[in-house]
């Protein structure tokens, strides 16, 4: 019996920030080619973050025209979407030499590009999420009642309402910052409650942020405990705040997620409006890179 082991060079990064160890954390194994689905799902475990990306070459081709082949699994699931990991991923990617201005990834929700631009002297992708898909409309009471708030911390000038670009998340819109500063709810009731709806996860969002610069301060309560930063979900957030008047359409606006966290994150998001429709939702931000190491059993 031989004992060789396989190894796996991987890179750990910090997306939607510069700042290293702010922003959402990510692994990317950049060659995960022989790697089967339980095997991507226990590396994904071993690693205990959000989320790990399994990236599998093809012949150029075929990623010209259908994109680089990536898989996004947390520790419990494989995912069809996410945000940060395919932004993270698109800049290993770059950085690696793989791409010039845009890299196009093949995720399991399709084909989603991200383009590249240099900001404040570092690189800035900017990601095109999927058209938005609007589904149900929540009641406050119930939602309130999941969450662990009181009715009156709901906004009710805008709707709580269910978007999805490839993941769907409940906008839930409270009336001030300090309300999303205290907001401390326990995902039991919040899973029960959103078992019975179209949504997989809350998506808590403030018109008031700490920082003057940014338009939204949001959080993300999920079974893990806390997203410092749901690219999955800003995206939606731009459709939802452009479809209600929330931001002026294709106006790039700055959200920030993860302050109570001490791991801030800054997205960038805007969304288009055609004859009355929600189109080109674009989510932007850097990454920081932080650890390359190898993975070997």
């Amino acid at each position: 019996m031989s004992n060789a082991k396989r190894r796996f060079p991987f890179v750990q990064l910090d997306v939607f920030t510069t700042v290293p160890l702010e922003g959402n954390q990510l692994a990317v194994l950049p060659d995960a080619r022989g790697l089967s689905d339980a095997e991507m799902q226990s590396v994904a475990r071993e690693m205990n973050l959000s989320e790990t990306t399994f990236v599998l070459p093809r012949d150029a081709g075929t990623e010209r025209e259908r994109g680089v082949r990536v898989r996004i699994f947390t520790p419990q699931e494989e995912l069809p979407f996410a945000g940060h990991p395919t932004l993270g991923t698109a800049m290993v990617l770059r950085n690696g030499g793989s791409g010039g201005e845009e890299i196009a990834l093949d995720l399991n929700v399709g084909r989603i590009p991200v383009r590249f631009s240099m900001r404040d002297g570092l690189p800035f992708g900017v990601m095109t999420q999927r058209d938005p898909e609007f589904g149900q409309t929540h009641p406050r009471e119930a939602v309130a009642r999941a969450a662990g708030l009181d009715l009156a911390d709901i906004a009710e000038d805008v709707p709580v309402e269910t978007v999805s670009t490839g993941l769907r998340y409940a906008m839930v819109p409270l009336k001030s910052r300090a309300v999303l500063e205290r907001l401390a709810p326990a995902w039991g009731p919040m899973g029960e409650y959103l078992k019975k709806t179209d949504a997989k996860f809350f998506y808590f969002v403030s018109r008031q942020a700490l920082n003057p610069e940014a338009r939204l301060q949001t959080r993300m309560i999920f079974y893990n405990g806390e997203d410092p930063a749901t690219g999955s979900a800003a995206g939606p957030c731009a459709a939802w705040a452009v479809k209600y008047g929330v931001v002026p359409a294709d106006q790039q606006v700055l959200l920030e997620q993860g302050v109570e966290m001490k791991r801030r994150s800054r997205i960038f998001v805007a969304a288009s409006m055609q004859a009355g429709t929600i189109v080109n939702v674009r989510v932007g931000g850097h990454a920081a890179e932080v650890i390359r190491g190898e993975i070997f059993f």
